[in-house]
């Protein structure tokens, strides 16, 4: 089902809100929760999404020494989330322990550990920011590719990239590497911050397993009927 394949983020600063659009679509089975509504609510409102059955994308993006890594990657597999992220440039010790670290976690609490995904790079950045502010001597698609490859190697499930990138890192990584992309806008929506950007059909053709779509979903006058373009524009090509 082309609803599978889509995450909405559940990018709101209260409980409440978070709420208000889970009861408004309850047909999304994905949501992702972030930085901003985990700081606000915690550990709460995964347990609210578990009871409505949701399957929940972890978004907290982990970037610190391995050992910080390895406490906070234990802690969040208790809750028995779906997937979690941690950045790639957290460096290939960190990124291994961190993999252990999910395991170790899930088990110690009976659940099931969650898939382990890295960010290679944010879909707010371009080749000029890498380039001239990050001071990354490689071409923006070869280092989201070096990235992916790290995660690969250090035994994670898969990677964050922008729908630009996915077509070459399904070609290397692999059938059973998952990867989430997030930057997906339709044809008639804002790009926003985002600044590699691909439609979502065209993000399910180059090999994307989820795409993150927030803002045209969740902004829109109507998001049930939104919803239902975007997924008939995907099952259209």
């Amino acid at each position: 089902m082309t609803i599978d394949k889509i995450i909405v983020p559940l990018d709101v600063p209260t409980e409440a809100a978070a709420i208000a659009l889970l009861e408004e679509l309850p047909e999304i089975i994905w949501w992702k929760v972030g930085l901003e509504l985990f700081v606000s609510c915690g550990p709460q409102i995964l347990s609210i999404l578990k009871e409505r059955q949701k399957r929940i994308f972890l978004d907290l993006k982990f970037h610190d020494i391995p050992n910080t890594v390895v406490g906070a990657c234990q802690s969040a597999a208790s809750y028995g989330v779906d997937l979690l992220t941690i950045h790639a440039t957290a460096g290939r010790n960190a990124l291994t322990k961190a993999q252990e670290a999910v395991v170790a976690g899930a088990k110690a609490t009976g659940q099931n550990p969650p898939k382990l995904i890295a960010i290679t790079v944010l879909t707010s950045l371009t080749s000029r920011d890498i380039a001239f502010d990050l001071k990354i001597p490689l071409e923006l698609p070869e280092y989201v590719l070096q990235m992916a490859l790290l995660a690969k190697e250090s035994g994670l499930s898969g990677a964050v990239c922008s729908p630009q990138e996915v077509e070459q890192l399904r070609q290397v990584c692999g059938d059973d590497f998952t990867l989430v992309c997030p930057g997906v806008r339709p044809s008639w929506a804002e790009k926003g911050d985002q600044k590699r950007s691909l439609t979502p059909g065209q993000a399910i053709k180059a090999g994307a397993d989820y795409l993150v779509i927030g803002r045209p979903i969740t902004a829109a006058v109507n998001p049930k009927e939104t919803l239902e373009r975007i997924c008939q524009e995907i099952e259209e090509g």
